[in-house]
Order: structure tokens, then C-alpha cells, then sequence
């Protein structure tokens, strides 16, 4: 784990940890970024939604496994 020194005002960072109920600053900020990345992950597959092509059916990749014999 990397240490990090920052500055925020005293307002946000108190209001982030009454949002989050998180019981310390660094669980508050921990838990903001960690949502920032999931939701922008979460962006970013839905702008590729249509872009796929599957060469298998629904029904072939859920039953015609090779590995299984």
C-alpha cells in the first residue's frame, strides 16, 4: 500500500464519511475511489454494448463445453 498526502477541505471530506458511514477519513477515500473506478469500468463496457460479435449460440456455450467429453 502506497502512502499519499493530500489535501481536501475539512466540509467534503466529513460530509464523504457521513455518506459512505465510513468510520475514518482513509475508509472514506479508499471507498470513493474504489467506486470512481468500478463505475467508470462499468461505463466503459456499456459503450461497448452491440460492438461484439459471437461466433457461438447462447445454447452452445452453455451446453457444448469440448472439455467436457
Amino acid at each position: 500500500m502506497s502512502k499519499a498526502t493530500i489535501t481536501l477541505p475539512s466540509e467534503i471530506l466529513d460530509e464523504l464519511k457521513r455518506l459512505l458511514h465510513a468510520g475514518s477519513k482513509t475508509e472514506a477515500v479508499m471507498r470513493a475511489v474504489e467506486s470512481e473506478i468500478r463505475r467508470r469500468k462499468v461505463e466503459r463496457i456499456c459503450s461497448m454494448a452491440g460492438s461484439m460479435e459471437f461466433v457461438r449460440s447462447a445454447d452452445d456455450l452453455r451446453h457444448g463445453d469440448d472439455r467436457l467429453g
